[in-house]
């Protein structure tokens, strides 16, 4: 227990530069609201749900998240700040990172049953700040999903997604990084292909200024250079005596 312990506390150190010890981040919110969902959790599934509730109601007063009992989480799940909502029949894998004020929620069933209805996040998923991620729909292993995006359809694997709604940037699974890449937001990416053309013909254009000063800088030598032989000779060249009569 106490290894598994070090190991989710260095997967966190991992992602957050900012924790100098893993005991300040036994002081994280969601640190504290995950290991009191486990006991929940656990009371949950032992048909204790007022009890379960209870746990509940005192993680969400200590910490701002506001995870259900009957939620399902894998390993290492960071959250980072609070104010994050998860609901009862989510699923979350392993190594997933969700920043703060994020909602798994839930849409209203049309056959009035409970049932699945909300997200499952697979392994390694990261979840930008504010993202509203709504329905009993999959968000793919290694996707990305940016701040304040408001997801309502599967994700596939590797994806980013932005906007409301959520629209895929066009970031091909195979060529996507598998290293950590923080807080889900992309800053280079562009998902609008007329913002992706513009910015190539911005960059066409600044390298054909930068070649035609070097153009103006060589001619400007050369030019200089020219005098300076002119004048050269004219001092070499020796003037013509006139014939006197």
């Amino acid at each position: 227990m106490f290894d598994r312990l070090i190991d989710y506390l260095d997967s966190i150190k991992n992602r957050d530069p900012a924790p100098r010890s893993r005991m300040e981040i036994l002081l994280y919110p969601g640190v504290l609201a995950v290991g009191m969902h486990k006991i929940s959790h656990w009371l949950f599934n032992g048909n204790m749900f007022f009890l379960a509730r209870f746990v509940n109601h005192i993680s969400r007063f200590l910490t701002a998240i506001d995870i259900h009992p009957g939620a399902q989480i894998g390993k290492n799940l960071f959250i980072d700040h609070g104010f994050t909502v998860i609901g009862e029949t989510a699923i979350i894998g392993d190594n997933v990172t969700i920043y703060q004020c994020v909602t798994l929620g839930g849409t209203n069933p049309t056959n009035g049953e409970g049932g699945k209805r909300h997200p499952t996040l697979l392994n390694g998923a990261i979840i930008g700040s504010g993202a509203q991620i709504l329905g009993p729909i999959t968000i793919g292993e290694r996707a990305r999903i940016g701040a304040s995006a408001v997801v309502t359809s599967d994700v596939p694997e590797g994806a980013t997604m932005v906007g409301v709604k959520a629209k895929s940037t066009l970031v091909a699974a195979e060529t996507y990084s598998q290293d950590f890449i923080p807080y889900g937001t992309p800053c280079t990416e562009m998902d609008n292909p007329s913002e992706k053309t513009l910015a190539c013909l911005q960059e066409e254009i600044k390298k054909l200024q930068q070649q035609l000063h070097i153009f103006e800088q060589q001619t400007k030598k050369a030019s200089s250079k020219e005098a300076e032989i002119a004048s050269v000779k004219s001092q070499k060249t020796p003037k013509k005596q006139s014939k006197s009569k």
